[in-house]
């Protein structure tokens, strides 16, 4: 019965790996094709959904976000090396990913007063700029 049960472990990877990330690009496609015959049904033309679609993924880029990822990446890491050494240092395992999530909430916590000091103080030179013109 043993053997039976571990000739499904390579099927049921196979399955996994390959199937379910093929499902949910085929889900994908087929929501955003609902969507736009809903569209057309509406009364809208195939130009006017492709625009109407184009204007909602042009979405602005956070100009922060590569600070945000860099903190929050580097306190992560630092979570893990505190999370290691404490585990070297005979403390239980389930430190380590304490620290990580830890560390990270802190990565969140400096992105946001970094973040929020650096748009307040593009504010305050736009406003001073606008105030000498």
């Amino acid at each position: 019965m043993n053997s039976v049960a571990e000739a499904f472990i390579p099927i049921i990877a196979i399955i996994f790996t390959f199937g379910i990330p093929g499902a949910l690009i085929f889900w994908a496609l087929y929501i955003k094709h609902k969507e736009r015959t809903k569209l057309m049904d509406m009364g809208l033309t195939p130009q006017e959904a492709r625009d109407y679609f184009r204007e909602t993924e042009k979405r602005p880029k956070n100009p922060l976000g590569s600070l945000k990822w860099g903190i929050l990446l580097s306190m992560i890491g630092i979570g893990l090396f505190f999370g290691i050494l404490l585990d070297e240092a005979g403390f239980k395992d389930e430190l380590t990913g304490v620290m990580v999530l830890v560390f990270g909430g802190l990565g969140f916590i400096i992105y946001y007063f970094v973040a929020n000091a650096k748009i307040k103080k593009e504010a305050q030179i736009q406003q001073s700029s606008n105030q000498n013109s």
